[in-house]
């Protein structure tokens, strides 16, 4: 079955590029392209699309607005094409958080190679979107929320690990887990298929709603309690033992069942160093990345809690992680963060107080 495409971007550069590189990707097809969300309101109307393109920055209406529409009035599957700018990843951050399956990070300078260059990434993330689940919104206007009160920074190393491996419809579950965890957790390591430009932003997202510390991961630091540590695009994230706990290695290094940063490097690293005192998290995402890894973790001692089907946007990695004999445990995405600090207290090791 034919996915049918409706791209919508002002830049009629942009329109045929992506027309090119769709039509030519075996199981899609441009059916409609649109200057302005007005004309792609017409065409999603007449043309009822499987899933449409979206460009962020658009006269008489942005993007933003007209997903918002979408999402509130005919929910439908959209990829967001989005700029490699600070400003362009916050406004991403925001699209997800308003329904949008996921995004393709389009180069400023030379836009026709770029995303030529692309053109394998563009064709998963469309057919994994005409898959996702998408819901009717009930959209929350972006005014700033209060800011979360925050306990002073704990400084403990930690001795247990919390690693989370996502890629498509990850950044919200991971929001809903973190922003539902008290302050003392033990460190949390995460890896987020995303490119570089936009983990920093979406860490320090996190950092805003949660009252865990989230930043982006560097080489060397130590993980501590009441911390989590975002995989930088671009970069693998990994863990290694220390004298007194757990350091992260941050480093480049060659693709992993196509993603840097991989699941199944952070999770393979994981069971290696923390054994049984690690707890794993697969979350929504195309593929099978990091289903081999975490059932290393399992065998290492570890224990797996994987979303299910019916919260999930992409069910494909944790399907792929249970194929695996990885999960003990499949929950919905709105009891995860009740049954990881249940599994915590389990461990009967009583985490820190903040300072």
């Amino acid at each position: 079955m034919t996915i049918r495409v409706v791209v919508v971007d002002d830049s009629a550069l942009v329109r045929a590029v992506l027309t090119d590189i769709i039509n030519r990707s075996p199981g899609l097809q441009v059916v409609g392209a649109a200057a302005d969300p007005y004309e792609a309101r017409e065409m999603i109307r007449e043309l009822d699309p499987d899933v449409i393109t979206l460009d962020v920055e658009m006269p008489r209406m942005d993007g933003l607005a007209f997903l918002e529409r979408i999402m509130r009035l005919r929910p439908l599957p959209v990829v967001m094409v989005s700029t490699l700018t600070e400003r362009g990843a916050a406004t991403t951050l925001r699209a997800l958080e308003l329904g949008a399956v996921d995004f393709v990070a389009k180069p400023t300078l030379d836009v026709r190679t770029g995303l030529d260059q692309l053109a394998r990434e563009i064709a998963d993330k469309l057919r994994a979107a005409a898959q996702a689940k998408v819901k009717r919104k009930v959209v929350v206007p972006p005014a700033a929320p209060e800011p979360v009160q925050k306990s002073a920074p704990m400084t403990l190393p930690s001795q247990q690990l919390v690693a989370i491996g996502a890629s498509t419809g990850g950044t919200e579950a991971i929001r809903e887990i973190l922003t539902h965890l008290p302050a003392g957790v033990p460190g949390i390591v995460i890896t987020q298929h995303m490119p570089p430009g936009f983990t920093a932003s979406f860490a320090a997202r996190l950092d805003a709603l949660c009252r865990v510390r989230v930043k982006e991961a560097i080489d060397g630091e130590v993980i501590r309690y009441g911390h989590a540590y975002v995989a930088p695009g671009g970069s693998h994230l990994t863990v290694e033992r220390s004298s007194n706990g757990f350091v992260t290695r941050v480093a480049a290094g060659e693709p992993v069942n196509r993603h840097m940063p991989s699941v199944e490097v952070l999770f393979g690293s994981v069971a290696r160093c923390a054994g049984a005192r690690a707890t794993g998290i697969m979350l929504s995402g195309m593929g099978s990345d990091g289903a081999t890894a975490m059932r290393e973790m399992r065998d290492r001692g570890a224990y797996n809690l994987v979303q299910d089907e019916a919260s999930c946007v992409v069910f494909g990695m944790p399907r792929e992680a249970i194929a695996a004999g990885a999960a003990d445990e499949v929950v919905a995405l709105p009891d995860i963060a009740r049954r990881l600090v249940a599994r915590l207290a389990a461990l009967r090791r009583p985490l820190p107080q903040a300072a």
